[in-house]
């Protein structure tokens, strides 16, 4: 039996939305990506939705629109707070656009950004924290809301690995201003590539329009605040007012992302019966810790990190899971700063970040999806318990 990281969730239903599309001749942007943006808005409960090919260019679009905002826009060499554990690419969008980095340790527990740590590190110069809850565990987003409220900062979630989870009743994903998700294929939904940004404000809305797609003025609405409409058609059709960018979506992801939406509260109640049975298999290991659930998990993964006892065993364990065909990977691509690229961003830390540290050198996670694991879950138990120390 193998044990993998994850499986497609994809069926007839996808197929058939697809060869629809096929049929139609219209594969760019069009009316299937503004009805998956409407299905997934009100999902949300979010007024707007702006689809892209990615949950990356979601993050680059969503950081790049709030440089272009009236009103206390963002500025380079203005400080961002960051999780020390997250995806490369929550960071770079912040690195092309001039904004100085400060990461923030994680509560080892729940593996998101330690909120003490966050008030501690707020400065003059902070004007937005990117809050990332990790691997379908929701960060404090309902403190970091109201820490941003009192200092005047903006939030932003980077919601890429946790569509569907809960915290306070609440879906995350709808705390920031603007917030992002991706639908890659082993994400919670899948349209092959995909992403989405949510916001509930009206010019931000416009502004993601726009640099989506080329900055150009085709597809906002005339009434639209940003810009004031000419009264030459031929010139307002070819109209640039924003340095964007073309990561449009394809019609065939969004027909696909419609059906996956249908089956996504199903599919998270199935990764919540294999989160509860990891948990009841791992909570008292004595060589592992693993994630405390902050709210209602999503459970992206299920993560393991060895007590400092064990550490040692590291290389035993791979060897061990890579011989029995578990899956298995770094913690979300562990801490940042212990990559190559770390010498090209501008950064400060708040603190040593022994918690991000120590779950880089010595955790790892393994697969959840949305089919029962039972068996796989019981084999990974049965494997490490063979581990001797």
């Amino acid at each position: 039996m193998k044990y993998n990281l994850t499986h497609s969730t994809w069926g007839k239903s996808e197929t058939t939305a697809i060869k629809k599309v096929i049929s139609s001749g219209q594969y760019t942007m069009g009316k299937i990506v503004k009805n998956f943006e409407i299905k997934f808005s009100n999902y949300l409960g979010k007024k707007y939705g702006v689809m892209v090919n990615s949950g990356s260019s979601a993050n680059l679009l969503s950081i790049a629109s709030l440089f272009y905002k009236k009103k206390n826009p963002l500025k380079p060499g203005d400080e961002v707070l960051v999780p020390s554990i997250s995806w490369s690419t929550t960071y770079f969008p912040l690195q092309q656009y001039g904004l100085k980095l400060k990461f923030i340790d994680v509560d080892p527990s729940t593996l998101n950004m330690d909120v003490e740590s966050v008030k501690k590190s707020i400065s003059k110069k902070t004007k937005l924290i990117l809050v990332v809850s990790i691997l379908g565990n929701p960060a404090d987003l309902p403190a970091l809301k109201n820490i941003c409220k009192k200092k005047n900062i903006y939030l932003m979630e980077d919601n890429c690995e946790s569509l569907d989870a809960e915290i306070n009743r609440k879906k995350t994903g709808t705390f920031g201003i603007v917030n992002t998700f991706s639908f890659f294929y082993s994400h919670h939904i899948s349209t092959m590539e995909g992403g989405m940004i949510s916001t509930d404000s009206i010019e931000l809305y416009h502004i993601l329009l726009a640099l989506r797609a080329h900055g150009w003025t085709r597809n906002i609405p005339r009434n639209s605040k940003i810009f004031k409409v000419k009264k030459n058609n031929f010139y307002e059709d070819y109209r640039f007012i924003l340095p964007g960018y073309n990561v449009r979506p394809l019609e065939i992801s969004a027909a696909a992302g419609i059906e996956q939406l249908k089956k996504l509260p199903k599919m998270t109640k199935q990764r919540r019966k294999n989160w509860k049975y990891f948990k009841n298999l791992f909570e008292n290991d004595k060589k592992f810790t693993i994630q405390k659930e902050n709210g209602k998990t999503s459970s992206f993964c299920f993560t393991l990190i060895l007590k400092p006892k064990f550490k040692h065993l590291k290389k035993k364990i791979f060897n061990l899971l890579r011989r029995n065909k578990i899956g298995f990977r770094m913690i979300t691509g562990g801490c940042i700063l212990k990559h190559d690229v770390a010498k090209y961003l501008n950064f400060s830390k708040s603190s040593n970040l022994k918690n991000a540290f120590y779950a880089h050198e010595n955790g790892f996670f393994v697969g959840n999806s949305s089919k029962d694991l039972k068996k796989e879950i019981s084999l990974l138990k049965k494997i490490l318990n063979k581990i001797n120390e």
